[in-house]
């Protein structure tokens, strides 16, 4: 492979990336967004499969791990094959694609399946600081086979030294770390404050923070700071906003412009109807809604929407059609399509359980979305910045501080240490002392609360009968196989519930498991009567395993059931059509696509329990009559590739 991409020279961090790669070292790159990690992975990529060596290329979330299929089939066609929760294409080709999750399934359940590939690329390595997710990134590394060698590609880790000398600890393969700190296209930091366009953090303070500020007039409109960047010649433009409503609305906003020629018109209004005819989305109310914006060079792109429509507005994007979209950050995490500005909406943002500043980690994730390498000369970020929401303190301490460090977010689940306890017995509780949690925490003094927790659900497995004279029980054979969701099921497996249901009721179950309601988006609902008597049962099985956890010390107590769904699922396995039911819901059709296919997978990990085979059959048929049509993600993946 030359050492060349669209004819510039590589930057010494991606020649000392493959020089480690081609001694057979492991690596871990860590470097700003944007900056080329990417090619660092294709080039690994062409080696193995030059060398006859399968290699796995993980991700955290499935739509970035759709991508990579899509544009590594085009790369290496034929020799890719995707794994994820409800896509299952290619299983045995030398590159795999998997989203980290199913990574560590594969490592705890089934290691020899991995004896034929070598290499394993985890994109987005940071993200084992993920409070929800992260523990499985460290699980992967941990339980790492030892044939297998890894390439980490991450943003800026301040405390990579750290992170790399407990790798350092674990395994035994060498390991190369490499540091890059600029980037090839260096940024231009500008505020929109009171009205005015300033070029520096020191005349924010002045406008916006000053006690004269009263004197300072002018409403701080996302409209103005739109017509600033058509008059600099700064367009593309990717405009983060933390809310799907909020894109929008800025959207039909921007409608007031008209970032297009006529020919230019009407050669994307051709592409987007050509990909809606074949994606069998023309007719539908939001896709005529784009249609008028995208006519205009705008759009806007969030979880909410069908993920094909999604698909369509990206491929728009990459194609310089689209000249600003407004889009929810999850737009920033790995999907390659830069801009030459890049514009945050606001400087704060929910957190889950609490509303804070923005991380500068997160920040940066954004920010570096902007200046396209061999194109621009900089790329210009815009923060809005309203006074009422950001102290000044906030907004200084956002642009002088350093990245967060990555922190270990290890919390091994009831499915790990039922997995881990077949073949390591009460040993298992020796291999905390392997994780990054272990190697922080010897800096303090005490017990690790992550180790007590592991002893605490070791505890009561054994004394809900998961775990009897030193073995799994068949309930613990059933409880391994369902990650996330395995105590509540196995205890409807074990009180013989799951046998006795029917076949729409295991589809109204796997929903309601999968289910998270937004916060304050609540009404009471009245249910049919499939779910009403689900409802009282899991209530109680729930309330029981509460109980336990809570004796025991727990924090992090076992999901509820959440029924809001079940009458949509209920129709839909009834045949009715998705957009009949869509118009009875008031969740986005994005979401409701994303929640059935999650209900699908733990039909399918349900399946490879010890379930009579009477149960396993209605499992197949619910899977069968929600798996269609839009909910169908290979399907809708392999009509992506071949179009």
């Amino acid at each position: 492979m030359k050492l060349t991409e669209n004819n510039f020279k590589l930057d010494k961090f991606q020649e000392k990336s493959i020089q480690a790669v081609e001694q057979g070292r492991s690596v871990l790159v860590s470097a700003p967004t944007g900056a080329g990690k990417t090619l660092i992975a294709e080039y690994l990529i062409k080696k193995c499969l030059e060398e006859s060596r399968g290699v796995i290329y993980t991700a955290p979330i499935k739509a970035l791990s759709n991508q990579k299929y899509r544009d590594f089939e085009h790369l290496f066609p034929g020799k890719v094959g995707i794994i994820t929760g409800d896509v299952n294409i290619n299983p045995h080709a030398p590159l795999l694609i998997m989203t980290t999750e199913i990574f560590r399934n594969r490592i705890l359940e089934n290691p020899d399946s991995l004896s034929n590939h070598h290499w394993v690329i985890f994109d987005e390595i940071h993200y084992l600081d993920d409070l929800e997710r992260g523990t499985v990134w460290e699980e992967s590394l941990i339980f790492l086979p030892h044939h297998m060698k890894f390439v980490g590609l991450s943003a800026t880790i301040p405390n990579i030294k750290e992170f790399a000398d407990w790798l350092k600890e674990i395994h035994t393969t060498p390991l190369e770390v490499i540091i890059e700190s600029t980037r090839p296209v260096p940024l231009r930091f500008l505020f929109q404050c009171r009205g005015k366009i300033l070029h520096h953090i020191k005349n924010v303070k002045q406008v916006g923070y000053s006690r004269k500020r009263g004197r300072v007039s002018g409403e701080n409109k996302p409209i103005n700071l739109i017509n600033h960047l058509v008059n600099s010649n700064q367009l593309p433009c990717i405009y983060f906003s933390f809310s799907r409503k909020r894109c929008e609305f800025l959207a039909k906003k921007a409608m007031q412009f008209n970032f297009l020629e006529d020919g230019e018109s009407e050669e994307i209004l051709t592409s987007f109807d050509d990909y809606c005819l074949k994606y069998n989305l023309d007719g539908d109310e939001r896709t005529e809604s784009l249609r008028g914006m995208v006519a205009r060079g705008i759009a806007y792109h969030h979880a909410g929407i069908h993920p094909m429509i999604k698909e369509i507005l990206e491929r728009l994007f990459t194609r310089r059609h689209i000249k600003i979209i407004f889009t929810t950050e999850t737009f920033a995490l790995g999907i390659n399509m830069p801009a030459r500005t890049v514009i945050l909406d606001e400087l704060r943002k929910n957190y889950g359980k609490f509303f804070r500043s923005l991380k500068v980690r997160d920040f940066y994730q954004m920010a570096g979305r902007s200046g396209r390498r061999g194109i621009d000369k900089e790329g210009f970020v815009y923060s809005r910045v309203d006074p009422r929401d950001t102290s000044f303190r906030e907004l200084d301490t956002l642009f002088k501080s350093s990245p967060e460090t990555v922190r270990s977010r290890f919390n091994a689940s009831y499915a790990t240490i039922l997995n881990l306890y077949e073949n390591h017995g009460d040993d298992l509780l020796d291999i905390y002392t392997l994780s990054f949690n272990s190697f922080q925490e010897k800096k303090r003094a005490g017990a690790s609360r992550q180790l007590l927790q592991m002893k605490a659900r070791l505890k009561i497995l054994k004394q809900l009968g998961y775990i009897h004279e030193n073995r799994l029980t068949e309930k613990g054979h059933f409880a391994k196989k369902i990650h996330g969701y395995e105590l509540p099921m196995a205890e409807l497996y074990g009180y013989g519930v799951l046998e006795e249901l029917s076949v729409r009721q295991l589809g109204i179950l796997a929903l309601a498991a999968v289910f998270e309601p937004r916060a304050n988006g609540r009404k009471k609902q009245r249910f049919r009567e499939e779910a009403k008597s689900l409802q009282r049962i899991t209530t109680a099985v729930v309330r029981g395993i509460h109980h336990m956890e809570k004796k025991y010390g727990l924090n992090d107590l076992c999901k509820k059931f959440f029924y809001d769904l079940s009458d949509s699922i209920t129709s839909w396995m009834k045949e009715d059509s998705f957009n009949s039911i869509l118009q009875e819901l008031k969740v986005d059709e994005g979401e409701v696509i994303r929640y059935y296919r999650m209900s699908i997978q733990i039909l399918r990990e349900m399946l490879e329990t010890p379930a009579s085979e009477i149960l396993k059959l209605k499992l197949r048929k619910a899977i069968s009559l929600i798996d269609r049509d839009v909910i169908d993600a290979e399907e809708q993946l392999r009509k992506t590739v071949t179009y």
